[in-house]
């Protein structure tokens, strides 16, 4: 009986024991809760206080953002205003500066359709005696106030003429200025500035109500225009003087070749003709061997004679044909990049003479060619090539530069809707070309892999 006392009583010491080792262990993990938590003494205290915080900082957010989208909106306005002060300033800097890299103003459209530069000419004297009338007639400039000097009407009359001589002679003055100086790349902004002219000195005859009418301006600007048209016309006709004189060149060397052609045939067909005879003659005594090697001999020489002569009738017949020639396609991708290429034709008997012309000394590099056709009419196939690919021009101004932007692809598919026996070269040899890049890229490897000279004289550099 004592010992199960005695268990009872270690079992319950001992449960007293856990129990207050918990209980320490309890109470220090709280005190850690409590060292951790101590800002926080009531949860849902300080879940509201957060709210708040979270709710004032949305309202100042909001307020911020309100503040941003007024000063955004400002400083649109602000630009909006500053650049049309810019762009009206630009204008007219660009009226006194006539700068093209500056203008605004757009593309110069024509306003005549004359077919040659006299009748231009012919207009600009119309234009010149309709001025003049308007000036004789007081129409040039009109006042619309009776003025009196001193009580005399008179006077005011002198007056008002010498004030209204002296606005149109201003207006003449800037005008013709403007005339003088006009370009292709200004015309625009001469007619502006005339229209400006026009402008400041009807401010300035304002006091005195005298005005520069809007008939004589219109008279001044269709000056302007067809003066601009007349030198662009009168270039145009140069230019096609040039193509016209270019083109007898080329059949004048055609004439020519077919004459040097034509007289070397003939002289084949008169040696072979004596040949001939000779062998004939000879014929007439030979046996045996000599005659079978003679007779072989002449039919040789008949079938060469007939060649000479036919030789000889193509050469005349080419001379007949005025519209034969060959139409070629070639590139240049070492002076003009790649996918550019010139379609042009030639009525020469070799017309790669032509191709080699064309690389002279104004061109960096030769030319390669990627098609060469003959055709009877040479120039309506060119003409047809230039029509399908006339929106692909590199030079939309000079017909005379036939380089089109387009790619061989395009080219062999114009031949196959065209039903054309064409055969295209897809590659480009350029060969000094791609020889140049070659050596190019051969003295820069040399240069990244040559050793740096050495700071010092070599004679400073010791050998120990």
């Amino acid at each position: 009986m004592e010992i199960v006392l005695i268990i009872v009583s270690v079992i319950l010491i001992a449960i007293v024991i856990f129990l207050i080792v918990s209980l320490i262990q309890a109470k220090k993990a709280r005190n850690v809760l409590q060292e951790r938590y101590k800002g926080i003494a009531d949860r849902d205290a300080e879940i509201q206080k957060r709210e708040a915080s979270i709710s004032e900082l949305s309202q100042k957010q909001s307020t911020l953002d309100g503040d941003h989208k007024k000063r955004l909106q400002e400083l649109n306005d602000e630009y909006s205003k500053y650049k049309t002060m810019y762009d009206a300033l630009r204008k007219e800097l660009a009226l006194v500066e006539e700068n093209l890299e500056i203008q605004s103003f757009g593309v110069y459209k024509p306003h005549f359709d004359f077919k040659t530069s006299e009748e231009y000419k012919a207009k600009l004297e119309q234009n010149y005696e309709k001025q003049k009338a308007l000036i004789k007639d007081d129409k040039a400039a009109s006042c619309t106030t009776e003025w009196s000097v001193g009580g005399s009407r008179r006077e005011g009359e002198r007056m008002t003429k010498q004030y209204t001589k002296l606005m149109v002679r201003a207006f003449n003055g800037e005008s013709d200025s403007c005339i003088l100086k006009v370009k292709w790349n200004n015309v625009v902004t001469m007619e502006e500035r005339i229209r400006k002219t026009h402008e400041a000195i009807n401010k300035l005859g304002t006091s005195h109500n005298i005005f520069i009418t809007q008939d004589y301006l219109n008279m001044k600007v269709e000056e302007l225009r067809l003066t601009h048209e007349r030198v662009e016309k009168l270039y145009k006709e140069k230019e096609e003087q040039r193509r016209i004189q270019e083109q007898m060149r080329e059949e004048e060397q055609l004439q020519r070749e077919i004459e040097q052609v034509k007289k070397e045939a003939e002289d084949e067909e008169k040696r072979y003709q004596k040949a001939l005879e000779k062998a004939k003659i000879e014929l007439e005594k030979a046996k045996g061997e000599e005659f079978d090697e003679l007779n072989e001999k002449i039919r040789g020489l008949e079938q060469q004679l007939q060649q000479a002569h036919e030789e000889k009738e193509r050469a005349i017949s080419r001379a007949q044909l005025t519209k034969s020639g060959h139409v070629y396609i070639i590139s240049n991708i070492g002076s003009f990049g790649e996918n550019v290429y010139k379609i042009g034709m030639t009525r020469r008997l070799e017309p790669f003479d032509r191709i080699k012309e064309l690389g002279d000394a104004s061109v960096p590099f030769g030319f390669d060619v990627h098609a060469m056709v003959y055709s009877e009419n040479a120039p309506e196939l060119e003409g047809k090539l230039h029509d399908f690919f006339e929106r692909k021009r590199v030079n939309l101004i000079n017909e005379r530069k036939e380089f089109f932007n387009v790619t061989i692809e395009e080219l062999a598919e114009f031949a196959k809707v065209n039903n054309l026996s064409i055969t295209i070269t897809k590659l480009a040899e350029a060969k000094e070309y791609r020889e140049t890049l070659a050596i190019r890229q051969q003295k820069a490897e040399k240069q990244v892999s040559a050793p740096e000279p050495s700071p010092f004289p070599e004679s400073l550099i010791g050998t120990g």
